[in-house]
């Protein structure tokens, strides 16, 4: 369990994996978890916290914290279990100024947490980053996912797995075409 921030980057960033960043298999997820899950636990815990040091540590760090729970758990309530753990890295990255150090598509990984918040605070900022880096694609997506927290206060598609009850114009929403779903 010994991995690197950079074997992580370079994991994450092979063209095997990022083919299936926003399309992945039941192969992939089982793959994260095997090889990843014992390296989460040991992240949640605060044990990997000297990753903040540097940028590819603060990258390395957000991509274990939000992006493996994702797919290691998909669909249930402890993919997001990290998030916020999550958030607080990437802050800090910001912060320090980390992410002008980065290259776009890591970038687009290290600001990732924000996109995933539902505190409106945390969605404007991820527009202003995404759209202050130049990442189109990305801040049209951030732009979509900060019109669903401004609209509901929260992500209508995680109310099913984490429990929650659907508001009746939620439920609209997720049965129309425009929905969102994860």
């Amino acid at each position: 369990m010994g991995f690197t921030a950079e074997e992580i980057i370079d994991y994450w960033y092979s063209p095997k994996i990022s083919k299936q960043w926003f399309a992945s298999t039941a192969q992939l997820d089982a793959e994260i978890k095997t090889k990843y899950e014992a390296l989460w636990q040991t992240a949640s815990s605060g044990e990997l916290d000297h990753w903040q040091a540097s940028p590819q540590g603060c990258l390395a760090l957000i991509i274990v914290l939000d992006q493996f729970p994702l797919n290691m758990y998909r669909n249930r309530p402890v993919s997001f279990s990290t998030e916020a753990k999550s958030i607080e890295v990437a802050r800090h990255a910001v912060e320090k100024g980390f992410d002008q150090i980065l290259q776009q598509e890591q970038k687009a990984f290290l600001y990732m947490p924000f996109m995933h918040s539902e505190k409106l605070s945390d969605q404007n900022l991820s527009v202003k980053l995404f759209t202050e880096a130049g990442l189109k694609d990305n801040q049209h997506f951030a732009e979509h996912h900060r019109e669903l927290i401004r609209r509901f206060d929260r992500f209508p598609y995680r109310n099913e797995i984490l429990g929650r009850t659907s508001t009746p114009e939620e439920i609209e929403y997720l049965n129309s075409e425009e929905a969102f779903t994860g």
